[in-house]
């Protein structure tokens, strides 16, 4: 995928400045630095919580652990996206009980995801704390769910989509705006 028409809004340095950001702001927040925990949301969400922790090892020689979390099933329109859905592995190698709990997504929309995530989470045990990072908010909250860590706020209609390109998926790193086509 990677040519995408439409107005980049993020570039590879910008990208990996706010995943710094990030990284910065999960580790001055942490209550007890050795009880955090990332939980990236698949699929952007775990590409970005492997980047984070990254960071915060090579800067802070914290090392932080890392899970992934499917929430399809979890979702409150997965019949209304998916006749078959696919399922992805939810794969968190720590107990989450009295952790410091991170979750990390690429682009925070309606707040759903969020939700579902927290629902899945909590099947997992019962963290001290859950806290969201997220590289975009887009805004257009339909839930009361915020981010504590942003990388950028970016207005958009609610007919735009951001599409979040990481490397590790696309073969390159871009935040990507689209209207749709007439």
């Amino acid at each position: 995928m990677g040519n995408t028409s439409g107005e980049i809004v993020m570039q590879a340095d910008d990208i990996r400045n706010a995943s710094a950001k990030l990284a910065e702001g999960i580790v001055e927040r942490a209550l007890d630095p050795q009880k955090l925990v990332l939980v990236g949301i698949h699929t952007g969400g775990v590409h970005l919580s492997k980047r984070i922790q990254k960071i915060i090892l090579d800067r802070y020689h914290l090392a932080v652990p890392v899970g992934t979390l499917d929430i399809t099933l979890y979702r409150d329109d997965w019949t209304r996206l998916h006749n078959q859905p696919v399922v992805k592995a939810t794969h968190l190698p720590f107990e989450i009980d009295e952790r410091e709990v991170v979750l990390v997504d690429d682009v925070l929309f309606t707040g759903r995801t969020i939700r579902a995530a927290l629902d899945a989470l909590i099947d997992y045990g019962r963290p001290k704390t859950v806290q969201v990072a997220v590289l975009v908010d887009r805004g257009h909250r339909e839930l009361p769910i915020f981010a504590q860590f942003i990388g950028l706020h970016l207005e958009t209609s609610m007919e735009e989509q951001v599409n979040v390109l990481f490397s590790e998926k696309d073969g390159i790193d871009q935040v990507v705006t689209e209207r749709p086509s007439a």
